[in-house]
């Protein structure tokens, strides 16, 4: 739920700051006071393209930010848990637009990029406006729309994952079946490529038994003369540390008795010497296992540049050569039992797609029982909206299950008649802009659950109406406000008297600059405003009366 909104120098706004609650918000005022601009800002927040024509004239950089609580928002919560940028319940969007078309998102206050941004504004904010309306003439929108009055992810997500397995093996089908086109040189090739590396016979730790088998050959000589020149500075040579440490012993036995501080230093000289002796035999055993062997620092000097020969032929580093080995016997091992392996994958595509079919079957009839619990829905919100003979009908129709898809096996159409007598057709040919504001809000109120945003903007969505029914899509914005906190500009006053909250948007000009400003109103200035949206002066008359009537009718 949207909680709070700052903005700065966006467009005719150069500094507002607004509190929102939980219910039916409205905002109204004169054409052009910038009523979209708050819809545009809180496009920003969510994600929406940036344009730097949004900039304030004048200003370097518009900035918008909002506050949310998440707590009613499971899937946002989620969302900015996987990614590390939960603070509780908060959560908190600032977007900066530069005047030169730079843009910067920051959640939390940590930086994140534009699609990020959008994956999490839409699982925050709805946003309905004549073009959204629009989007429900859309095949995929409509198919959406059916998909989450039903109710049924289990089916959708059978339906996805049995068409991916399909998809898969149509994809190692293709892949064996290209192979088996290609030149027999190409193949011919491939078997001369494998011999060599039969040929080599290179096992997993040979390179690294390789490597430290000829550092020690190619450093024998070095290892021999300084380690046994090593051996002698500790014992056996001419004042070897370890005489050295004997004379310094003998000199301590003789101080002990004369103090008994020299016995502890007596004794850490006698285990000094010990070491020093383990030390000088340890280099010992070790220069005598030594060898000099040219022959066999040749061989694996051979050894090793086969190895990286045949390496850099297969472009590939040392190390990845046994894997490359395995790779071309497994490459060229499908290929020879090509017909063996293409009959194993039809065989598994069949059973495939007798899964897919069942599981997109299933998915069909819970589409139809389901659009017959919409439509009817639909159509009576609709009828309740000043078109008594509508008819709305959702059509699923099968397609092709041969080639499946992500979405099952249907295609899904709205169909719709405004007159009596007039067979329902696609909305797509028959609806009128007016006509798809009222079917768009008729959708929403029966789609109406606990999941999806928790706040919803409508933009004007009750364009076109007036009278009777204009306070009939009050009622309805209404009842979307008991279960989710809903914003709506609108030009009704019979809208706006159904407001729980009731903001005023008006534009100034002082000093040659235009700005707007948003004030929350109370009952009188309410009154006043429904007297101006009903045509009146807002100070009295009939229209101050009817505005009083209408607030009243809401129980406001």
């Amino acid at each position: 739920m949207l909680r709070s909104l700052q903005i700065r120098n966006l467009a005719i706004i150069d500094e507002l700051s607004l509190d929102w609650s939980t219910g039916f918000h409205v905002l109204t005022g004169e054409t052009g006071a910038g009523k979209s601009i708050l819809i545009d800002a809180l496009g920003l927040v969510i994600g929406l393209r940036a344009d730097a024509t949004l900039v304030r004239s004048g200003a370097e950089k518009a900035e918008v930010s909002a506050e949310f609580s998440i707590a009613d928002c499971a899937d946002a919560a989620a969302w900015l848990a996987d990614r590390d940028l939960s603070e509780g319940d908060d959560c908190t969007i600032r977007r900066v637009v530069h005047a030169e078309g730079r843009t910067r998102a920051f959640v939390n206050g940590s930086a994140v990029s534009a699609t990020e941004l959008r994956e999490l504004g839409e699982r925050l904010v709805e946003i309905f406006g004549q073009g959204e309306s629009r989007s429900l003439l859309m095949a995929d929108a409509q198919r959406r729309a059916l998909d989450e009055s039903g109710r049924y992810p289990e089916l959708l997500a059978a339906v996805t994952g049995a068409a991916r397995s399909v998809q898969q093996i149509d994809a190692d089908i293709d892949s064996l079946r290209a192979a088996q086109s290609r030149d027999p040189a190409q193949l011919d090739y491939l078997r001369f490529q494998l011999q060599e590396l039969d040929a080599l016979a290179m096992t997993a730790d040979e390179l690294v038994e390789l490597d430290a088998e000829h550092k020690r050959l190619a450093n024998a000589g070095r290892l021999i003369s300084e380690g046994d020149g090593a051996q002698q500075l500790l014992y056996g040579g001419e004042a070897s540390i370890y005489d050295q440490l004997s004379r310094a012993i003998s000199a301590l036995h003789g101080l002990s008795p004369l103090h008994e501080g020299f016995a502890e230093a007596e004794n850490l000289a006698t285990s000094a010497q010990a070491q020093v002796r383990e030390a000088a035999d340890s280099l010992r055993r070790l220069i005598e296992r030594l060898d000099l062997d040219p022959e066999r620092l040749a061989e694996v000097e051979s050894r090793l540049g086969a190895i990286h020969d045949l390496a850099r032929k297969h472009r590939v580093r040392a190390d990845e050569l046994v894997e490359r080995h395995a790779e071309l016997r497994k490459e060229l091992g499908g290929l020879e039992d090509a017909g063996t392996t293409l009959a194993r994958l039809e065989a598994l595509r069949e059973t495939a797609l007798k899964s897919y079919t069942a599981a997109a079957v299933a998915l069909t009839a819970a589409r139809q029982k389901a659009a017959g619990a919409l439509a009817a829905s639909v159509t009576e919100r609709v009828r309740e909206l000043g078109m008594p003979n509508a008819e709305f009908v959702i059509a699923v129709e099968a397609t092709n299950r041969d080639k499946p898809t992500a979405q099952g096996a249907d295609f899904v159409r709205f169909d719709f008649s405004a007159n009596p007598g007039q067979p329902p057709r696609p909305l797509a040919k028959v609806a009128s802009g007016g006509e798809l504001s009222r079917i768009s809000l008729a959708l929403q109120v029966s789609l109406l659950s606990d999941e999806g945003a928790a706040t919803m903007i409508f933009d004007e969505v009750d364009a076109g109406i007036g009278g009777v029914t204009a306070d009939v899509v009050g009622q309805q914005l209404a009842a979307l406000g008991s279960h989710r906190q809903v914003l709506c500009v609108t030009h009704l006053a019979q809208v706006a008297a159904r407001g729980t909250e009731h903001y005023g948007i008006a534009k100034s000009v002082s000093g040659g600059t235009t700005r707007t400003g948003v004030t929350r109103l109370d009952r009188p200035a309410r009154v006043a405003e429904l007297s101006r949206m009903l045509g009146g002066d807002g100070s009295s008359g009939s229209t101050v009366t009817l505005a009083e009537e209408l607030l009243g009718r809401a129980g406001l």
